[in-house]
């Protein structure tokens, strides 16, 4: 295979874009069309040319700024918008364009290339030669929305990352290709902000080895002008050609520069492209059996290696979803450079929906994939009494026109409620009757759209693998499965199992941030409680519950600016009455010291114009070991309550000699209710109280008045005789204060972990129970650890000596302690700056604990 030919093909790059000059073989000069596709052709799209992919990354790695681009050249803009000034198509909520970053994640619908441009499938032509229907995600960056980025990766078939070349790779891009990992997602790189100052992309590249555990596979590298000068295009290995954006347009101006005419316009980017070829072909070859042959057979020459070979074998590799092979492609979004051969690369190399796995579901207890069950392979046995003739599974399943999964709610000003629907299997049609298999309640579909972030396109179907919209859904919320089954009654569903069909459904991480929901007045609290329900329907990653003791409504959520915007959502798009305030801690009292003596009460009063009077003693202690198994004694809310009956009262075979018209049943219980209405106001701060013993006798022969003694007045004189002997113990300094400790995880690295346990141990009054290794669930154990000295990546014309080489994370840590949780009230703040943001936190309640001296006074 001659060099020429390798040639030959990379003329073929984008054969759409107009007409090819060659001038004096000195230049190619390309422009790129305008154009701009109809809204309104919309044909069903062949599967096959189907891509849902998402945009992932750190925040402020230029997602929103990348998409923008992509919409435009797609013609489906006719301008480009800007983050700065509020005009993008995704950031369309009001507190998205106040604070320039996304905040939930927007779907848009669009064709790559353009519908009027392609050339129809031929083999041996890149699949980017043929238009593609691409529906692209654009996910927040920031922490807090973890759970926004985690459920629009469980419905995608492929990402892309994108990297801040200055940066590198930061914090929450090691997140979220974890989360990617989970969900073996195919994976591409784009290191964006090769423009700015400090751009180092040899730098980003040695770190995607170091910190993603993953081999780079250079497919693009930088073209700065003159070697030193601005960046100004890219050099592509897999065409071996080069890549020249006209300064300061919108990016449709190109010019390519094949092999030959780049020897003369820039040597040294002639001859890194040539390594940066060989480095390419020799990556995949570690990976992919078919390219080594193909290489073999080309005398290991890797510049005779077709192109459509190289991309067909980074595609086997991304395939798997393992993340071990990673094409690296490069780019300025906001000077408009390498966005148009990054789409290339999204139609080449990402896979269309018939090329994922089969999503997992489980249906009653069995669990397996969705193609084994539409092929009968499941073995489900249907439930007879229901169905009149006995009905083959196969014939039970055959009956399914579509299966969902709706991954999204957002509640639309003008529209109602919209929920984000992905088909895995058939079609979900207009008006069809979906049977909710988590609520089991059917809802009818009224309309059907395709989402172009705020704005939407009615249309009559969602085929499979497409992403759309359902309106006007009364119920489904995040994660519930949507199945069409036409012909059965809508309040039965489907024909049991089928009807608890569950595709995987979205893990919910639990809540790190707190804050208390006060509203204005009584009369608003069912308002705002109605609203916070909607919230909770469109965000599971947020919480409401309330606080028995203090009565407070709590918000908790995943960090502060989550709940920030919660409260602005709540206040500004819902005019909501209520203000934010801080978490109420709920403190215990406990007895301390000796027990108290006795207490002997007589209660004697009408109670509801009935004389009442009873009798009984009471003492209360701390609770020490206690034998819990006697039938007079009771456990409540940690406290422990014990009935005494003298010895006198037993005959020969110890049965209780009790008055006639008092049960054995009765009088427990009363004089339980009576102790527990003492405990549950202490006689220091008016906590309840925790860990205290009381023992309560009652005597027939003294404490026992006839018909007075009622269960009122039994329960009566319990309440006061423990109330006096809670006042002595105060009146002898034998009251103390209890607060609620966490049982903290922290996740963090080993640079920051002497800063961590400092900081817990000294100022937060915890203690650290363990340090281990993080069993690294980020990362799976069986990745080699990557010799970065290994990786190609082209030099960097500005880069520090001592910045090249910056080390690894290091090794994951976990921190196990118990901490107050007064300490724990907006740690999470705290941690990120301890930790550069790259470390987590979970916590659950431990028990309480007696406060210190120190710690007593500041409360």
């Amino acid at each position: 295979m001659s060099l020429l030919a390798s040639r030959r093909r990379c003329q073929a790059w984008h054969r759409r874009l107009g007409c090819v000059t060659l001038c004096n073989k000195s230049k190619v000069s390309r422009h790129w069309p305008s154009y701009s596709t109809s809204h309104h052709h919309h044909h069903d799209p062949s599967i096959k040319k189907t891509r849902n992919i998402g945009i992932i990354a750190h925040i402020d790695a230029g997602k929103t700024t990348t998409t923008e681009r992509m919409l435009y050249y797609s013609g489906f803009t006719r301008r480009i918008g800007d983050v700065d000034d509020g005009s993008t198509v995704t950031d369309f909520l009001p507190a998205e364009r106040a604070r320039g970053i996304t905040i939930q994640s927007a779907a848009v619908t669009f064709h790559w290339p353009p519908l009027h441009e392609g050339h129809t499938a031929k083999d041996g032509v890149p699949r980017s030669h043929t238009p593609h229907t691409i529906n692209l995600i654009d996910t927040p960056g920031h922490a807090d929305f973890t759970f926004e980025v985690l459920r629009s990766l469980r419905i995608l078939d492929g990402a892309v990352c994108i990297l801040d070349g200055v940066a590198g790779v930061e914090a929450q891009t090691e997140k979220v290709w974890a989360q990617a990992n989970n969900y073996s997602i195919p994976r591409i790189v784009f290191v964006n902000k090769l423009d700015r100052d400090g751009a180092a992309f040899e730098r980003t590249v040695k770190e995607i080895g170091s910190r993603l555990h993953g081999w780079p596979a250079v497919c693009q590298i930088p073209w700065w002008e003159g070697g030193k000068g601005r960046f100004t295009g890219v050099g592509d290995a897999i065409n071996l050609s080069a890549l020249k954006w006209t300064e300061g347009g919108d990016g449709k101006s190109i010019q390519t520069f094949i092999l030959d005419q780049l020897a003369h316009k820039d040597a040294s980017l002639h001859s890194e492209l040539i390594k940066a070829r060989g480095a390419l072909v020799e990556a995949l070859c570690e990976f992919d059996e078919e390219l080594l042959e193909i290489w073999l057979a080309c005398n290991d020459d890797s510049l005779a290696v077709p192109a459509q070979a190289i991309r067909d074998s980074l595609r086997r590799c991304v395939l798997d979803g393992s993340g071990r092979l990673i094409p690296v492609f490069a780019g300025a979004s906001f000077r408009n450079i390498g966005v148009q051969p990054l789409m290339d690369a999204v139609d080449d190399l990402l896979p269309n929906p018939t090329e994922r796995p089969h999503p997992e579901i489980s249906i009653g207890n069995e669990k397996g994939n969705l193609s084994d069950l539409l092929q009968g392979r499941l073995s489900i046995t249907p439930n007879k009494s229901l169905s009149k003739k006995s009905a083959s599974p196969l014939s039970l399943v055959a009956q399914i026109e579509g299966c969902a999964l709706a991954f999204k709610v957002v509640n639309d000003p003008r529209r109602g409620v919209l929920v984000y629907i992905r088909v895995y299997s058939g079609s979900i049609k207009r008006n069809s009757a979906l049977w909710n298999t988590n609520l089991h309640v059917t809802e009818r579909a009224q309309r059907l759209l395709q989402m172009q972030a705020s704005d939407a396109i009615e249309i009559s179907h969602i085929a499979t693998g497409q992403i759309g919209v359902i309106t006007g859904l009364k119920h489904a919320r995040t994660g519930d499965t949507l199945i069409s089954y036409p012909g059965v009654n809508p309040k039965l569903g489907p024909p049991a199992p089928l009807n608890t069909l569950q595709l995987r459904p979205i893990d919910v991480p639990p809540p790190v941030f707190f804050a208390a929901i006060e509203p204005h007045s009584l009369s608003e609290e069912k308002t705002v409680a109605d609203i916070l329900a909607l919230l909770l329907r469109e965000d599971p990653s947020l919480h409401v519950n309330v606080d028995e003791e203090s009565g407070q409504m709590l918000l908790s959520g995943m960090g502060e600016l989550h709940l920030e915007i919660a409260r602005d959502r709540l206040v500004n798009d819902f005019k909501a009455k209520a203000t934010m305030g801080n978490i109420e801690i709920s403190y215990r009292e406990c007895v301390l010291g000796p027990g108290t003596t006795p207490h002997r009460v007589v209660f004697d009063r009408e109670i509801a114009g009935k004389k009442g009077k009873a009798g009984c003693r009471a003492s209360i202690g701390p609770r020490h070991d206690v034998n819990l198994e006697t039938e007079h004694t009771v456990q409540l809310d940690g406290n422990v309550i014990t009935i005494q009956l003298p010895e006198s009262s037993y005959d020969e075979d110890g049965i209780e000699l009790l008055p006639p018209n008092l049960s054995l049943i009765t009088l427990r219980t009363a004089l339980v209710n009576g102790a527990k209405a003492a405990l549950a106001r202490g006689p220091r701060r008016a906590f309840p109280l925790h860990t205290s013993h009381v023992a309560i006798t009652f005597d027939p022969a003294t404490d026992y008045f006839g018909n007075d003694t009622s269960a009122a007045a039994l329960s009566s004189a319990a309440r006061l005789a423990v109330q006096a002997a809670l006042k002595e113990a105060f009146d002898n300094n034998n009251i103390g204060l209890m607060e609620p400790v966490m049982n903290v995880v922290i996740s963090c690295d080993e640079a920051s972990l002497g800063a961590i346990v400092h900081d817990l141990s000294s100022a937060r009054g915890g203690h650290v129970l363990s340090l281990d290794n993080d069993s690294s669930e980020e990362f799976p154990s069986d990745l080699p650890q990557i010799d970065t000295s290994k990786i190609y990546a082209p030099p960097d014309p500005f880069a520090s000596s001592s910045g090249a080489d910056r080390a690894g994370p290091g090794q994951q840590r976990q921190v196990t302690a118990r901490v107050p949780l007064k300490e724990m009230v907006g740690y999470l703040k705290h941690l990120r700056s301890l930790t550069g943001g790259r470390g987590t936190f979970i916590m659950s309640v431990d028990r309480f604990e007696r406060l210190s001296g120190p710690r007593e006074k500041a409360l």
